[in-house]
């Protein structure tokens, strides 16, 4: 039997469960072995594919990179990785993210790679960047601190409340248009001020249930000895307005989205009855003999990590695993500074008339004050410093108070390279709840394959103990 033929009697069956496109080629740029995932996508039969030429599913386009990276690969013995298009039998693009490892097996070299399509990112990049075409052009006319203020455009954008080109939105609103046409639980993360209401209101009007009504439910209003009457009185009050009927025995409130605002603030003694409810789709308070079906999707907030919480034994576990179905990081206004100067003309027109001002221009300085404050109060703080800078400017120039530097809000910390990496891998583990692999996953978010992801938090001494050491929200 020839060694690629015991590979493949080897390992075929792990390749089979890779849910990705999984190839081996041999040094002589020979396909070998590959799962039935990428003889689907590409349209050949296993014949045809069997030692096929590695360059044959590659753009002409990308041939040099490749070149070079699978040169790179077997001379350095490590990992390579590539954003580029396969072409299949019919001639057909599919956007990937390719990544490959050197293999050494019985003597002999090679390339064992893993492909991730990325199409339906694409599909809903090109989507977004469409619809900011014009964002793009009000940026370029800031750079000279010139903003024609124009009348404000309502968005064909199914995410009009929302502007900006960063990738790292981008991302969080791609998460959230797959998830709103699901009926699934939404957990939303994100520090105050980052409209994790806005998101929830997005979800909501992307969804099957968006002829029903939204329903927000503040926890934070639950009187602790009284929670369990409160939110009785709440959703009896709230089905009389809806339904125009008194409430009474078995009544159905047939919602479209519940929506628990910073649900850490329930109260513990509450969370128990309250995840019973939800689960079984009915609440029925002591006091009152009627009960109160509730149909509705779940949607929850909050700006605290409720997996540390529950450690403290100050959240509960049980709905915290319930509420963690899909779980949605909400970006901090410092992460996405590029998106600072699209929010500010969108605040100067809301403002310029609530105001009757005619301000029309931001000075670079100013623009760079903004980009360069660390924005702890995140959106909602940038928004309250546009409008306070409208009503103090008295001409077409927009006149803006003292901001304290980001030196100055924050203490100087010079890590060593290792030292900042580990923290960062650590945040990220964080942020998935140390999830490494999957779509979820940190190693997909790092841009890694999990395997060298587990390889970095080994060699850096990363374990799960640190998820209290540091905060996702710091």
């Amino acid at each position: 039997m020839c060694k690629e033929n015991k590979i493949l009697s080897a390992s075929q069956s792990i390749l089979q469960s890779m849910p990705q496109l999984a190839y081996v080629f041999n040094k002589q740029d020979e396909l070998v072995m590959w799962n039935k995932n990428l003889e689907l996508v590409l349209g050949y039969s296993e014949e045809e594919l069997y030692k096929k030429n590695v360059y044959d599913f590659m753009d002409e386009s990308s041939k040099d990179d490749n070149t070079q990276a699978i040169y790179d690969l077997f001379t350095n013995k490590g990992e390579q990785s590539l954003e580029q298009n396969l072409i299949t039998k019919s001639g057909k693009k599919i956007p990937v993210i390719d990544t490959a490892n050197y293999a050494l097996i019985d003597g002999e070299e090679y390339l064992i790679g893993m492909a991730i399509d990325i199409s339906d990112l694409r599909k809903t990049q090109k989507e977004l960047e469409a619809q900011i075409i014009k964002t793009n052009q009000l940026k370029q006319l800031l750079e000279i601190e010139n903003i024609n203020l124009r009348k404000e455009i309502r968005s064909s954008s199914e995410f009009n409340d929302f502007t900006g080109t960063s990738k790292i939105l981008l991302n969080t609103l791609y998460k959230l248009k797959q998830v709103a046409i699901t009926n699934s639980t939404v957990l939303i993360l994100g520090e105050i001020g980052t409209r994790k209401r806005s998101y929830a209101r997005a979800i909501y009007h992307q969804s099957n249930r968006k002829d029903k009504p939204f329903l927000r439910i503040n926890c934070s209003s639950f009187n602790n000895e009284n929670a369990e009457k409160d939110f009785y009185n709440f959703l009896k009050t709230k089905f009389t307005e809806v339904d125009k009927t008194e409430i009474g025995k078995y009544k159905t409130i047939n919602v479209g989205t519940l929506y628990f605002e910073e649900i850490n603030l329930s109260p513990l003694e509450f969370q128990t009855k309250l995840l019973n409810a939800l689960k079984n789709g009915r609440f029925e308070f002591n006091g009152n003999p009627g009960v109160i079906h509730i149909d509705a999707r779940i949607i929850a907030s909050t700006s605290q990590n409720l997996e540390e919480l529950t450690q403290k034994n100050l959240f509960s576990k049980d709905l915290f695993f319930y509420l963690n179905t899909f779980p949605i990081t909400i970006p901090p206004l410092r992460e996405r500074i590029s998106d600072i100067p699209v929010l500010v003309e969108n605040y100067l027109i809301r403002f310029n008339h609530k105001y009757a001002k005619n301000i029309s221009k931001v000075p670079k300085k100013n623009m760079e004050l903004l980009q360069n404050y660390s924005w702890p109060g995140n959106i909602k703080e940038l928004e309250n410093v546009i409008e306070r800078a409208v009503i103090l400017s008295s001409t077409s120039l927009l006149k803006l108070e003292p901001l304290v530097k980001k030196e100055q809000n924050q203490t100087k910390k010079i890590l060593t390279l290792n030292n900042f990496e580990r923290e960062y891998i650590i945040k990220i583990l964080n942020m998935t709840y140390w999830r490494v692999a999957g779509k979820e996953g940190a190693a997909k978010i790092l841009g890694l394959h999990p395997e060298t992801l587990r390889s970095k938090m080994r060699k850096l001494q990363i374990s799960k103990q640190d998820n209290i050491k540091y905060n996702v929200f710091r």
